[in-house]
């Protein structure tokens, strides 16, 4: 056991210099670098100063009229929408067909998702009207 506790001082003592030598280190080593300024310390010494640029005055442009064309519908359910909410008695699917140019397949979907919306509504078999 006197064995072991010599080896462990030894042990202890070893690092205890080397832990001094690396303070020594680390003491010379601070003294030798200047210390560092901040960021916007050194971007200001950096960049010279500019003299502010003036600016030219604005353009006038002139302003044209928008020229007025016929309303799109943005979507094909709002094109059957608009056809259906202008007619009093009502549409049928084949009249849908013929003044959108859809195929009966589209219109009966479309038909099918405003119907569900409430937005329109059927009054009799193939016949709708504004909901």
């Amino acid at each position: 056991m006197k064995d072991f506790d010599v080896a462990l001082k030894a042990v202890v003592d070893g690092l205890r210099s080397i832990a001094q030598g690396v303070e020594k280190m680390a003491e010379k080593l601070e003294k030798s670098t200047p210390k560092k300024e901040s960021k916007a310390k050194r971007k200001a010494a950096a960049k010279p100063k500019k003299a502010p640029v003036k600016k030219a005055p604005a353009k006038k442009t002139s302003v044209k009229k928008a020229v007025k064309t016929k309303k799109q519908p943005a979507t094909a359910a709002d094109a059957v929408l608009a056809i259906v909410n202008r007619s009093k008695k009502g549409v049928n699917s084949a009249t849908l067909a013929e003044k959108t140019g859809f195929d009966n397949k589209k219109i009966a979907n479309i038909v099918f998702k405003l119907r569900k919306q409430g937005k329109i509504k059927s009054v009799g078999r193939g016949i709708y009207t504004k909901a």
